[in-house]
């Protein structure tokens, strides 16, 4: 049987995801109330300014006082998709306070203080659910936290920020360069007139956190993950990398050590090869690659931004927390029993591209060979290309740590016969 007494739902944030979550909410009503097993009821829109309209929202619902609806003392779950730190922290915890589940696409928030806010939501007895702060519309916070509860996760490897991948995607398809790529996505909307937080990997490295925390059990921040940006990849490393059958992607790479004893989390671009499934993803869309021991290889993929596919994936989290409020309990909360530390990225194995500039002349070739096997660096290939006395060298090196990569450029950049360490760039998905 149905209750008749409605959810009530406060919305904090009402610009491209929180307009399409209350016009959702407003036309899927029947809908949502037959899957919940209750009514749900918009009960007031949190906005910073008031004083326009907004399509699908009655006026008489905005507000521009959160903390008032927040504190309301009748609100069942609350919405909050303003992103920051603060307030948003500040009205969260205040939800929790007042017995309200929340539902959050804040990754930027998660991933500085998801341990706090978990505490505080299971103290209350309420539900945190996030799975719109990474990627979008993809079903994969959920999976990981529940479909593989019984497994055994090692890896996730994915593309988590549509913009880069979109700027990457026309460097490779199209030849442009960084500049024009970035322009391009601009212009079409898939990047902000400050595109900060994306092309310099801060928005992929927050997913990352989240990813690897719930993926591995234990306590990540976004102070854990290495972080490289998309702004120094030239032109000349995509053909680079057309040359050896590769693609060059922004990826959140998420590992556990053999040895079971550590975990890494990084963002940076990477050469991937062709054959991998991620290399084929295009334009602005997500994937993300899950590596576990018993279901083996696993693969998301979908729209990662955009108003419609991040509504989706929070009305999907809304149906969730109302259930649980129908029926008296709640969700999987945070699971961090590993409490497995973050290994820094200089420990951290991988493959690399090297190219240098070079001395077209006898001897050199074995000079720089010489120079990565002194730090215990072997060689997988090498190709050479002269002209009028100058040289190209690429090089491209079986797995070692990025310690013992970084003393070895320093080595190379000392030989006369280097003229310049052109590119670094890591290899992955062999």
């Amino acid at each position: 049987m149905m209750r008749t007494r409605p959810l009530k739902v406060a919305l904090l944030g009402c610009g491209v995801v929180g307009s399409e979550v209350a016009r959702i909410m407003t036309t899927d009503a029947a809908d949502l109330a037959a899957r919940i097993g209750a009514p749900v009821e918009l009960a007031g829109v949190a906005v910073r300014r008031a004083g326009r309209a907004r399509a699908g929202v009655p006026e008489h619902l905005i507000t521009t006082d959160a903390e008032a609806l927040v504190n309301r003392g009748d609100i069942d779950v609350v919405i909050e998709v303003v992103g920051g730190i603060e307030p948003s922290k500040h009205l969260i915890l205040s939800a929790f306070t007042n017995g309200a589940s929340v539902v959050s696409a804040n990754k930027a928030l998660l991933a500085k203080d998801g341990a706090e806010l978990h505490a505080a939501a299971a103290a209350a007895g309420v539900d945190l659910y996030y799975e719109a702060a990474v990627a979008g519309a993809i079903p994969l916070l959920r999976p990981l936290r529940e479909s593989l509860a019984g497994d055994k996760v090692n890896r996730v490897l994915g593309i988590v920020n549509g913009t880069t991948n979109f700027i990457m995607d026309k460097m490779d398809s199209t030849g442009a360069g960084y500049s024009e790529a970035l322009e391009e996505a601009t212009a079409l909307g898939y990047a902000e007139a400050d595109p900060t937080a994306d092309v310099e990997g801060f928005d992929a490295a927050a997913k990352a956190a989240i990813l690897a925390g719930i993926a591995f059990h234990t306590k990540v921040t976004a102070a854990d993950v290495y972080r490289e940006g998309i702004t120094e990849v030239t032109a000349a490393d995509i053909a680079s990398a057309k040359a050896m059958g590769c693609v060059v992607k922004l990826l959140a790479i998420c590992e556990r050590s053999a040895d079971g004893e550590s975990v890494t989390a990084r963002v940076h671009p990477a050469m991937l090869p062709l054959s991998h499934p991620l290399a084929s993803v295009r334009e602005a869309y997500n994937a993300v690659f899950v590596e576990a021991e018993a279901a083996g290889r696993l693969m998301f993929y979908g729209p990662g931004a955009g108003g419609t596919p991040t509504a989706s994936a929070v009305l999907g989290d809304l149906v969730a927390v109302c259930r649980n409020k129908v029926n008296g309990t709640t969700g999987p909360g945070a699971s961090e029993y590993t409490q497995l530390p973050a290994k820094p990225m200089d420990q951290v194995i991988t493959r690399y591209h090297v190219s240098l500039d070079v001395d077209d002349r006898a001897g050199v070739l074995a000079q720089v060979a010489s120079t990565f096997a002194e730090h215990g660096v072997s060689i997988d290939t090498v190709r050479q290309q002269g002209r009028d006395g100058d040289a190209s060298l690429v090089v491209v090196t079986h797995r070692a740590t990025d310690a013992a990569l970084s003393a070895t450029v320093d080595k190379l950049r000392a030989l006369d016969s280097v003229r310049d360490v052109a590119s670094i760039m890591r290899v992955e998905g062999e």
